[in-house]
């Protein structure tokens, strides 16, 4: 194994789709599983606080950066045999998935152009337009920290729930190193489809399959027109996406939250409502923004929700991490006020709390 890639001081502002967030006092790049494994007992030998960066779509860095290692999964590996996908965990994620469109393979398609890394994954079960990773997912390699040891964990060991897992419970004991998923080869078509946006987008009904690339397109487009996919001229794409996850409630949540509506929107008004299993109903953190008064384009400030999805809030340019997180708290606090809801952010923060 050739040394380890080393440098001190390093800003981590540019490997965040955010843009913010201060210096690491160690920045490692490893480009081979091996390299990763030895970064992370590296630094656990020598008790360094430690950062795991993939594609750093999920991350807010606090302006004083971090006093620690971080670790920059750099490696690569694409492997298609039959229907099986294996991912280096520093593959490109939307890269990847455009891979499987091109195989011909079902099953991820309506996860194209959401940036970050292949290994980031399984840690949020990351999901949107009716499809989560969890689904297709078989197994998940990864490096124990606790144990010292490499081990392979099947779907059912990974602890998948909305935008949770087993490896987001416990963040300091496992660092993923490959991901593993069973596709489909449906003749060239997608998946059945399953969210009522696509499928109307599509002309189609919920439950059809259309063909792959159209999909993809599909989905695309409709992540661009929210400012969803990546693209540095667009301010309103420097964020991290869905910033807030949709909360899931208990029947008297529930109950609270419509009586609320209806006294602050009237009686004809209804928030979203969908079964979430056990009693529970999910509902739309990006209705309740909007309906609490932060619409899109909401501040005046350097951080501003996006012009184009109430659920994306964004660096405008000149942004610290601090102003983000005003922001942040802003809208939080409103929603509460508003509707008794409270807002649980998605990124996951680094030296900061919202």
């Amino acid at each position: 194994m050739q040394e380890l890639h080393v440098e001190h001081g390093a800003p981590l502002a540019p490997l965040t789709t955010f843009r913010l967030g201060g210096p690491a006092t160690r920045l490692v790049t490893a480009t081979t599983d091996d390299e990763v494994v030895a970064a992370v007992r590296e630094a656990d030998e020598a008790g360094s606080p430690l950062l795991i960066i993939g594609g750093g779509s999920n991350l807010v860095i606090g302006d004083k950066g971090f006093d620690g290692t971080a670790l920059r999964i750099a490696t690569r590996g694409v492997a298609v045999d039959g229907t099986s996908l294996e991912l280096a965990a520093g593959e490109n994620w939307s890269d990847a998935v455009a891979r499987t469109v091109e195989a011909g393979l079902a099953g991820v398609e309506c996860l194209a152009g959401i940036p970050g890394s292949a290994g980031a994954t399984p840690i949020q079960n990351v999901g949107a337009y009716g499809q989560d990773v969890s689904e297709t997912l078989t197994e998940v390699v990864a490096y124990d920290r606790r144990t010292g040891e490499t081990v392979t964990l099947a779907n059912e060991e990974c602890g998948f729930s909305y935008r949770h897992s087993r490896f987001k419970q416990h963040p300091d004991r496992y660092v993923v190193l490959r991901v593993r998923f069973a596709l489909e080869d449906a003749d060239g078509l997608s998946a059945p489809l399953k969210y009522d946006q696509t499928a109307r987008a599509l002309g189609v009904g919920t439950g059809d399959r259309v063909p792959l690339a159209v999909a993809r397109k599909t989905v695309l487009a409709l992540r661009a027109g929210k400012g969803m996919v990546l693209d540095a001229e667009d301010h309103d794409t420097w964020s991290a996406g869905s910033f807030f996850t949709n909360p899931v409630l208990s029947e008297a949540e529930h109950a609270d939250l419509v009586r609320r509506v209806h006294d602050r929107l009237g009686p004809d008004v209804a928030p979203p409502a969908f079964p979430d299993g056990d009693g529970r109903v999910k509902t739309s953190a990006a209705w309740l923004i909007d309906r609490a008064g932060f619409t899109k384009g909401y501040g005046s400030g350097p951080a501003r929700i996006s012009t184009k999805h109430t659920l994306a809030l964004t660096n405008r340019g000149r942004a610290t991490t601090e102003d983000l997180l005003a922001l942040a708290r802003e809208v939080r606090d409103g929603v509460h006020d508003a509707f008794g809801v409270t807002l649980v952010n998605e990124p996951v923060t680094v030296g900061v709390s919202l």
